[in-house]
């Protein structure tokens, strides 16, 4: 126990585990220095935790802040991908920087305020979008490292072999500040060249890489076997993320163990996107309607890191949305069908911990990490995810990142 010491920050009176003890947590430069019961100490800001919820803070690792509210610019029709992308690129020839920074921080803040403190943004690179929406999220990602670290994915989304000019683009961004490349086979010309563009590009920078993959229902058209044979390859085991892959919604639980195992023996991750899965897929069903939602608990009990975010807001892909990830997660769990204990605790790490890795952080409170906190208006992660417990407040570096406060019930006199 520590005793007589001056601490920056002091938060008592808050769980770190389900249905936990309460503890304080110290903070001293940013950094965890003891957590206990009862720590006796002074400190420069003292918070009252109220018997809520302790964690490191909700990881995005997926989601689109340059097209974002862009709803008032598009025309859903048909409510199918194909639509999406054409609509999307239509509007995206118009955005200018400032447009771009100040609907990208409109979400941010939404994000922040919802208890989010690492995001990886998918930023979009081709002649149409040009360099614009890229400069916008630099500034973006520059702006709000107080509250949230973001990460820049320089990605192709209409195609590279029909476009080769992108190839130079996203060259020229990843030397410009991207953080890592992402690409887009299904939407090329020739799928498994766009891979290996994708991975030239990652062995030329060494940087990770993130593809958008089989967005389908049909588990016959798939382009997983050509990233999963490239990554083992190149040697880039434990640094390649796939996203959607919503034809495994169409597979017998057999097959998808299968494809697990070799996901995992590649160290390939997972990102799953409910919100849009289930707005663009199944439109050509009149009944019986399938989800389209990967079962990634499923992959997760094979050793596949997987994760469950927002993708995207308030756009064709998505016409809804508010970057809340307890809320995704909550939705993961409605439509997967989950109810156990442990399943909550799973879609809990889906959104936390369990896929800060990605950022290269674990994304536990523990003596020595980094003092970003987020407090939860609940017992713990499984009662958060089943009743989207309210965020209260956060700290990231053990500086207080945003404030909302615990409701009040106020009874009439």
């Amino acid at each position: 126990m520590t005793s007589g010491l001056l601490f920056d920050l002091v938060i008592r009176n808050v769980r770190v585990e389900e249905n936990g003890p309460l503890v304080d947590i110290a903070v001293q430069e940013g950094h965890i220095v003891d957590i206990g019961s009862d720590i006796r100490c002074e400190a420069i800001e003292t918070v009252d935790g109220e018997g809520t919820f302790a964690f490191g803070g909700f990881v995005d690792t997926h989601i689109h802040l340059d097209k974002a509210c862009i709803l008032d610019r598009c025309t859903i029709c048909e409510g199918t991908l194909a639509e999406a992308v054409r609509e999307t690129a239509r509007a995206k020839a118009g955005f200018e920087v400032d447009d771009v920074y100040a609907r990208a921080a409109r979400v941010v803040e939404k994000a922040i305020s919802h208890g989010t403190t690492r995001i990886r943004t998918f930023v979009e690179i081709d002649p149409r979008a040009g360099f614009r929406s890229f400069d916008a999220i630099k500034r973006i990602r520059e702006h709000y490292a107080f509250a949230v670290d973001i990460e820049i994915c320089a990605f192709a989304q209409e195609g590279l072999t029909n476009e080769p000019e992108t190839v130079d683009m996203l060259d020229e961004t990843l030397r410009g500040g991207a953080d890592l490349v992402g690409g887009c086979p299904y939407t090329d010309p020739d799928p498994n060249r766009h891979i290996e563009m994708v991975f030239a590009l990652a062995l030329k920078h060494d940087v990770p890489v993130d593809f958008h993959l089989d967005f389908s229902l049909d588990p016959g058209r798939t382009d997983l076997p050509a990233v999963i044979e490239a990554t083992l390859r190149h040697g880039w085991r434990g640094r390649v993320t796939i996203g959607h892959v919503t034809n495994l919604s169409a597979m017998s639980q057999a097959e998808i163990l299968s494809i697990a195992d070799r996901l995992a023996e590649a160290g390939i991750g997972l990102s799953v996107l409910p919100s849009t899965d289930l707005f663009l897929n199944g439109r050509s069903h009149e009944r019986l309607v399938p989800r389209g939602v990967a079962p990634a608990h499923l992959l997760a009990s094979r050793g596949v890191v997987t994760s469950i975010a927002t993708n995207n807001v308030l756009n064709p892909f998505t016409p809804y949305g508010d970057a809340s990830l307890i809320r995704m997660a909550n939705l993961y769990a409605n439509v997967t069908q989950l109810s156990r204990d442990e399943d909550m605790a799973l879609v809990f790490r889906m959104v936390t911990e369990g896929t800060a890795s990605k950022f290269g952080s674990a994304g536990r409170l523990e003596v020595g990490a980094e003092a970003t906190i987020v407090l939860l208006d609940s017992p713990g992660p499984g009662d958060a995810v089943r009743e989207i417990a309210r965020v209260v407040a956060g700290w990231k570096n053990g500086n207080r990142s945003f404030d909302n406060g615990k409701p009040r019930i106020h009874r009439p006199k």
